[in-house]
């Protein structure tokens, strides 16, 4: 359980490797100091900022933002050191708030890498302070513990490194403070409207995109931790000042390349391009000059200005830098390429919200135009206005071309990267198509997360990205076997409806049994009616279920009570702060319910079951997988819609069921089909069958 601190209080870490997220409300500045056994720290290499983020097992975000992930890794960290200090500051310059005291009370969690929170603390009481500590992790005989603090000071970082000893205070206080502007300049919001139709036709609204973590509400219906991107606004980022910005309506997508530092050459001048791509995946700067080698100077016999944001990076031979699957943050190859899927989805989300934006204005402003034509009798008729009509259909065309032509220079770079990173990816990540399965073997670590499906949107739907979810499961899914949206009503057959869900749920159920270790995933189906026999054969008949499925209202009724009885025990020992006083051979993997055909086979006590397991089950590793029609419950009224709304609707076809909250897209799912005659699910399931069994002996 979450240890929710109040200033003073202490809790001791269970990992060394930790995720320290702050949520603040407005951007802030975050740093970290390392401390020494007499609370100092020894010299200005013992402090990390966003003009020096990295040190040996810490790692912290390398501009403002409203929501930070530092990463910490207390194993790395030199016997040296006994204490880190979090430390937050709010932005000298940006024009924003001087005091926290203005500002939402900041929340700091301290999670583990799987996203489990440890503690947290929500740091009230602060008035003038314009930089405060924290938390701090500290060394005690040989464990780690975390401390919440809540205490600062008004002088800001400098004052606050002053306070920890380090005579280099000012200059680390300027070095981030430079390194925060230089994020801010990249960061400017877009220019406010213009009086004229000229000024106002050189903007290109697009809404901002929240955290990547957030995204997955759009899926799942919860704040999920999914990203480790670091210093993120998560707005627009214009290059230059101001400037107009229709002419480059959407964003320029990179592949990958790294954050910009203080190296960075200065942004282009007003009138650059904005670059809707996540702060972590915008390409690096490209290499200075040789020493001697003049600069190119341009017709008017200036310099020639710096290539625009969004020009893809160019390599050595002058060509676009390719993209590399795992260029991303994290600790493993695994969480790399789980950040870098999402960057993926991010930047399409955010080119395509530009594209978007460009195109609805076009159509508004040539509306407007063709309005005025109307409403003017001398206009209406005759060759003048029929010139007016043109120009306007002109105008509209022109815009709308410029905004599709950059759409499809970043969709092609995107495409690019789709092409490195899915070969690349984890059985754990990979399609059922992908080869690395013909190389599987049963793995001996939980993976981070899962891939459920694709996820593409109507501008381009060869691009798809893999829609991945945090492992393990904080909500049960749901396989919808009910009448989905066809053109040509080609599922109107119910029992072809159910065949295919239920079809889908093997296949889902596979993955998730096939990535895990052996004896830490488990699956138990209910199938009352036997009507999922035929696909169900390749669990069954490879002998990975935990029990043959059960049918009938007393193997419903026998199933929901066994795991209802473990998770009243597993939350027991949870609650009363003794997890490990379960039984003896008591079987701590989780498990995966499989219910097929509800509510066929459920009275009023299993249906009370049911819902129990949906609501507590997923916290104590107990997961629910429902493959039904909604409308087969519609009797029952209302009672069933908590549960609906409580699982991630997932459907056996493709369909465009799942909508983002910040842009508006309508993402359109596509289900992990086994290829036709593939024998990859029995194969798999085969090799995971014998794990079990060699590990059960």
């Amino acid at each position: 359980m979450t240890a929710e601190l109040v200033r003073g209080q202490n809790h001791p870490l269970s990992e060394v490797r930790l995720e320290i997220r702050i949520s603040a409300g407005r951007p802030v500045v975050a740093a970290a100091a390392l401390s020494d056994d007499s609370g100092r720290a020894r010299s200005a290499e013992w402090v990390v900022h966003p003009g020096a983020p990295v040190l040996p097992g810490l790692e912290v975000s390398r501009q403002a933002a409203a929501d930070h992930r530092l990463a910490v890794d207390l194993g790395a960290m030199p016997e040296a050191v006994h204490r880190v200090d979090v430390l937050l500051a709010l932005p000298a310059s940006g024009g924003g708030p001087t005091r926290f005291g203005a500002v939402a009370a900041p929340f700091v969690a301290v999670t583990g890498l799987d996203g489990t929170e440890l503690a947290s603390y929500t740091i009230t009481g602060l008035d003038a302070e314009s930089a405060v500590i924290a938390l701090e992790l500290y060394r005690r005989q040989g464990a780690w513990k975390v401390r919440a603090v809540g205490q600062g000071c008004t002088g800001g970082l400098t004052a606050l490194l002053t306070d920890l000893g380090l005579t280099e205070a000012g200059e680390l206080a300027a070095a981030a403070e430079e390194a925060v502007a230089r994020g801010l300049a990249r960061a400017v919001a877009t220019p406010p409207p213009r009086s004229t139709d000229d000024a106002r036709s050189q903007q290109a609204p697009a809404p901002p995109l929240p955290d990547p973590a957030a995204a997955v509400s759009s899926y799942d219906g919860h704040s999920h931790d999914g990203s480790s991107y670091e210093g993120s606004s998560h707005e627009g980022q214009v290059s230059g000042t101001a400037g107009p910005a229709v002419a480059q309506p959407a964003s320029s997508v990179g592949s990958g390349g790294g954050t910009p530092t203080a190296g960075s050459p200065p942004s282009p001048p007003a009138g650059g391009t904005i670059d809707y791509r996540h702060p972590r995946r915008q390409p690096a700067p490209p290499p200075p000059a040789a020493t001697g080698q003049p600069t190119s100077p341009s017709p008017s016999g200036q310099p020639a200005a710096p290539t625009a944001a969004g020009a893809a990076p160019a390599g050595h031979d002058g060509q676009p830098a390719r993209p590399v699957a795992g260029d991303a943050t994290g600790w493993s190859m695994g969480e790399r390429l789980y950040n870098q899927v999402w960057g993926m989805f991010e930047d399409l989300a955010r080119t395509t919200a530009a594209y978007r934006s460009a195109v609805d204005f076009a159509d508004s402003r040539m509306d407007r135009e063709l309005d005025q034509v109307l409403s003017d009798p001398r206009s209406r008729m005759g060759g003048q206005g029929d010139a007016a009509r043109e120009a306007a259909r002109a105008k509209h065309a022109q815009l709308v071309d410029q905004a599709r032509a950059v759409l499809d220079r970043d969709l092609a770079q995107l495409t690019d990267e789709s092409e490195v990173v899915e070969p690349a990816l984890p059985p754990a990540y990979a399609r059922w198509d992908n080869p690395v399965w013909h190389g599987y073997r049963v793995p001996m670590e939980n993976p981070m997360a899962v891939r459920l499906g694709d996820l593409h949107l109507p501008e381009d739907p060869s691009l798809r990205i893999p829609m991945l979810i945090r492992l393990p499961l904080e909500r049960g899914l749901w396989i919808d076997s009910g009448r989905w949206a066809s053109p040509d009503d080609s599922f109107a057959d119910a029992g072809q409806r159910r065949r295919l869900a239920m079809e889908a749920a093997v296949a889902h159920a596979a993955r998730l049994i096939a990535v895990h270790p052996p004896g830490e995933f488990g699956i138990h189906v209910i199938d009352p009616a036997g009507s999922g026999a035929q696909a169900l054969a390749s669990l069954v008949g490879t002998g990975v279920l935990a029990e043959p499925p059960a049918a009938g209202a007393a193997g419903v009724a026998d199933v929901l009570s066994r795991l209802t009885e473990r998770v009243d025990l597993v939350q027991m020992a949870v609650r009363g702060g003794a997890p490990d006083a379960l039984p003896p051979g008591f079987d701590a993997g989780e498990r995966l319910l499989i219910v097929n055909d509800f509510p066929h086979g459920f009275d009023d006590r299993a249906v009370t079951r049911l819902r129990y397991l949906a609501d507590e089950g997923p916290a104590v590793g107990v997961h629910l997988m429902m493959v039904a029609d909604r409308e087969d419950a519609a009797a029952y009224g209302p009672l069933f819609d908590p549960l609906w709304r409580s699982l991630l609707r997932l459907t056996p076809v493709p369909d465009d069921h799942l909508a983002d909250p910040w842009v508006g897209h309508a993402w359109t799912y596509e289900p992990p089909v086994v290829p036709p005659g593939s024998q990859v699910l029995q194969l798999v399931l085969t090799q995971v069958a014998a794990a079990r069994r060699d590990w059960n002996r």
